[in-house]
């Protein structure tokens, strides 16, 4: 609910708010995006705590689309905000030219977390600037050019890992981009046979999250270790959506037990308070790329104290609350209940797939989910598409979210396709 005046940010109605937002995004954000959004009835966002977003009318609703997987423990979690605070009083941002406690104890921190031998951490802002170093890091540990990812994959939009992602549209307006990248099928081993000898590094999600939330088959990653072991190619895990307790396991590699050569982080590394990247490396890659030029690779803004506070605090309560086996519970409750809606509506819905809390239902006709996103918004819970396939509404609720919010998610989603089927017939 509205408390106070306050909660709509100095407007004096809820009226009001919406024509200074109109106004704003029309002029001076995205006016595109802003005609897209004041079609779609998209509400503004004003509060939000746990798996709850209350909008300026006072309405709330689930988040099922989890700002694309920030929110692993909900919003404005009180041991993050608590810890974000208290360092404020201290220091926000690194002076850089003196040692920084929280980097350190952070660095160590993800070192304990990650599988096998992953050690030396490079903090940065977000998931894109995490690909863009761990390329440089493969280009220069390696000696080689070459980046090789899959088909469908998202990894950015900055031009390195814009280069490296899936989907041509994203691609098309900005060529050229990053030379020596070939792509190969996601999923399939046998795609990678004579595709590496040359290559720096393969690089590819544990599950393909804007491409559709596509989950390989058991033991493909452990036959990308070996390919890249047999060409000397750098094997990069993006987690940038799958890590931290996402898919029902700490790390999506730890599916298959294999440990990369590097794995990139973000989205839930702060537990959706303050934005934070990371990539995490092997110390031999590292130091074959880095031993004798320390800063090729520097951030000025990464690794801040805020940052590095809130992901300490995050990385605790992750561990502490037992979230990696809540987002497992859960997440077969969601996949259960949504393949029930697919099995009694098989006009509307193709097939439900996905790991842990990151849920993929694929509709006959990317016409439907027109209907259903919004339907479900009336519902009071939040969905969205996945990037590179519209087919395919992603549901991400925080790793917090209870059987009950599942379960009010599950009749929004039933209700919004039931509502497409009735209006819009067989597509």
């Amino acid at each position: 609910m509205i408390e106070s005046r306050d909660d709509l940010y100095g407007a004096s109605s809820p009226e009001a708010l919406a024509q200074e937002v109109a106004e704003n995004y029309r002029e001076f954000v995205n006016p595109p995006l802003a005609r897209v959004m004041k079609i779609s009835g998209s509400p503004i966002e004003v509060r939000a705590r746990g798996c709850t977003i209350w909008d300026s009318t006072g309405k709330a609703y689930l988040d099922f689309a989890g700002g694309y997987g920030v929110f692993t423990l909900g919003h404005s979690h009180p041991r993050v905000v608590a810890a974000v605070k208290s360092q404020l009083d201290l220091m926000a941002l690194s002076g850089k030219t003196m040692f920084n406690v929280l980097l350190g104890r952070a660095s160590r921190r993800l070192a304990e977390l990650t599988p096998g031998d992953l050690r030396i951490s490079f903090w940065c802002n977000s998931g894109t600037e995490a690909i863009e170093g761990a390329i440089k890091l493969a280009r220069a540990a390696t000696g080689r050019a070459k980046i090789v990812s899959t088909h469908d994959a998202f990894h950015g939009k900055t031009l390195g890992a814009l280069s490296i992602s899936g989907r041509e549209t994203f691609r098309e307006p900005f060529r050229p981009l990053l030379g020596d990248v070939e792509r190969v099928a996601f999923g399939d081993a046998s795609a990678l046979d004579g595709m590496l000898d040359d290559a720096a590094a393969f690089v590819v999600e544990p599950v393909q999250g804007e491409g559709g939330v596509n989950v390989p088959p058991e033991g493909y990653l452990a036959a990308v270790r070996e390919a890249c072991d047999r060409s000397g190619a750098l094997f990069i895990a993006d987690e940038v959506q799958t890590g931290l307790g996402r898919c029902g396991y700490r790390f999506g590699c730890d599916r298959d037990g294999v440990v990369p050569d590097v794995m990139t982080l973000a989205k839930g590394l702060s537990g959706g308070v303050i934005p934070v990247g990371a990539f995490i490396a092997r110390p031999d890659v590292w130091n074959r790329a880095y031993r004798k030029a320390p800063l090729l690779h520097t951030s000025t803004f990464g690794g801040n104290e805020l940052a590095c506070a809130a992901a300490l605090a995050a990385m605790d309560v992750l561990e502490e609350d037992g979230l990696v086996a809540n987002a497992r519970a859960r997440g077969e409750q969601l996949l259960t209940g949504a393949r029930a809606v697919a099995a009694e509506f098989p006009n509307v819905v193709a097939s439900v797939r996905g790991l842990g809390l990151l849920v993929g239902v694929e509709l006959t006709n990317e016409g439907y989910g027109g209907s259903i996103i919004p339907e479900m918004l009336k519902a009071g819970v939040t969905a969205a598409w996945t990037l590179n396939q519209q087919r395919v509404i992603r549901l991400e609720p925080p790793l917090v979210v209870t059987g009950d919010e599942v379960g009010q998610a599950l009749r929004a989603l039933r209700a919004g396709v039931a509502t497409a089927y009735q209006n819009l017939g067989v597509l």
